[in-house]
């Protein structure tokens, strides 16, 4: 009776349709429906009546794209085959292709009807997939399907994923993937042989260190990815508006009570300290290998690097707190994630949403974590002792404490990479306040210019 019930609530048009129904055809095995979704996409999904932890059953071939990053490819195929293995009554044809997180947006947005029916892209990219109608909305009526064949409904799953990474899923209400992975943000490398524990804590204490040992503390200056960890910390905004601009106030004073002058005096007089290297964006792994540094803010992806050049060394903590307006502030920083979307023009959205969640699940995310070091956002899978025990990875969470999504407009990027360098070259270290604030608003005018 239970499979029954599952049956037939999978096989109500309405399950899989966003909007108007088309034609349904029913048998003793499968349920198909064409609806139109989003303008001309068939949703198609078969019904179980035989074992429902078996998922579907259906004598039709179900057709899926799935599209993830160049070194993910051996470990999606393995939990590619983990997914067919879940619902053996069913017959798959899955393929897999190459495509970035960081670009999967560019790629999708060329023609999105063409695109993957699921697709990992990092979270900032969520705002231009939904506004151009690219993401499924999982709270719709297609939610129906995961408790039907996961026992879980949708809230019972986001809910096993830590609050940010949810946070990073959903826009206006609603829920537009699943979380696939955290540790997309950047915290403090150092050589324990060379930096304390205690130095490691703060800026002026790292740059001691390096200058007894002739060494340098590395940081990227000139990316609005990384200078935002100081005026972040010190209370200052960067944020996204419905129409695509950002909203950004270091111009100004912050809701601590520190003004955008007290930030760049801060960074100005770390950048001018001997102690420091302002490292070119993108350069940071060859400047770890150079072995010209002590200690350097990046993240997971240098851990290899920064481990092979720190060797018994190698140490990783929360990001310095520096010093603001004479106060020692702590440094916060853009936190990022791995989503996992379903394409909202998919031909079998159903059984698309059941593989985007297997992917994501916890098993998964371990797998990810084993394969990749990829700090998984499942509450479990980040409880694991081999987790926890990574350097990296525990270093990440710490930061993660003090961190802030990422979402802000195209128009960032440029001014404050500019801006940051001007301050790296030294430029803005003795000018007077009048001058360190029209450089600020300057690039707050850009950083906020229309969308074109």
């Amino acid at each position: 009776m239970k499979n029954k019930v599952i049956a037939a609530a999978v096989s109500i048009c309405t399950l899989f349709s966003l909007s108007a129904c088309g034609t349904t055809t029913t048998n003793d095995d499968s349920t198909t429906t064409a609806a139109n979704n989003g303008g001309d996409a068939a949703v198609t999904t078969a019904a179980d009546n035989g074992d429902a932890d078996n998922g579907d059953a259906s004598a039709e071939t179900v057709t899926l794209t799935l599209w993830g990053a160049e070194e993910d490819q051996a470990l999606l195929a393995d939990l590619v085959e983990g997914f067919k293995a879940q619902y053996p009554d069913q017959t798959f044809d899955i393929k897999i292709g190459v495509e970035s997180e960081s670009t999967a947006k560019d790629t999708v947005l060329t023609d999105i009807t063409a695109a993957a029916d699921v697709f990992a892209f990092a979270n900032d990219q969520l705002n231009d997939l939904v506004a151009a109608g690219a993401l499924l909305d999982l709270n719709g009526e297609v939610s129906q399907v995961l408790p039907a064949y996961t026992g879980s409904t949708l809230d019972e799953i986001l809910a096993k994923n830590s609050e940010g990474s949810v946070a990073a899923c959903q826009k206006d209400g609603s829920t537009y993937a699943f979380p696939m992975g955290g540790g997309n943000n950047y915290f403090l490398y150092y050589d324990s042989t060379k930096v304390s524990e205690e130095q490691a804590q703060t800026w002026e204490g790292l740059l001691k260190a390096a200058n007894d040992s002739g060494t340098k503390v590395g940081m990227t200056y000139a990316s609005g990815w990384y200078n935002a960890s100081f005026f972040l910390g010190a209370g200052f905004i960067a944020d996204m508006n419905e129409d695509g601009t950002t909203v950004i106030d270091w111009n100004g004073t912050s809701a601590d009570g520190y003004t955008g002058i007290d930030v760049v005096k801060g960074m100005s007089a770390i950048a001018t300290d001997s102690g420091f290297m302002a490292i070119a964006d993108g350069d940071i792994s060859n400047q770890i290998a150079s072995g010209a540094l002590c200690a350097v803010v990046s993240g997971t992806w240098d851990a290899g690097a920064a481990q092979e050049a720190f060797g018994d060394g190698y140490a990783a903590t929360k990001l310095p707190t520096y010093t603001c307006a004479g106060d020692q502030v702590q440094m916060s920083c853009f936190s990022g994630f791995k989503l996992m979307g379903v394409n909202a023009y998919s031909k079998n959205t159903g059984w698309a949403v059941l593989l985007a969640e297997y992917l994501t699940n916890e098993a998964s995310q371990t797998a990810r974590f084993e394969a990749r070091q990829l700090a998984p956002t499942n509450l479990n899978a980040a409880e694991a002792d081999a987790v926890k025990s990574n350097i990296a990875i525990a270093a990440s969470a710490a930061q993660d404490v003090y961190g802030s999504v990422q979402n802000v407009g195209g128009k960032y990027w440029d001014p404050t990479a500019t801006f940051g360098q001007m301050i790296a070259n030294g430029e803005l270290a003795s000018a007077d306040d009048a001058a360190i604030q029209s450089a600020l608003d300057t690039m707050v005018e850009g950083v906020c210019a229309p969308v074109e």
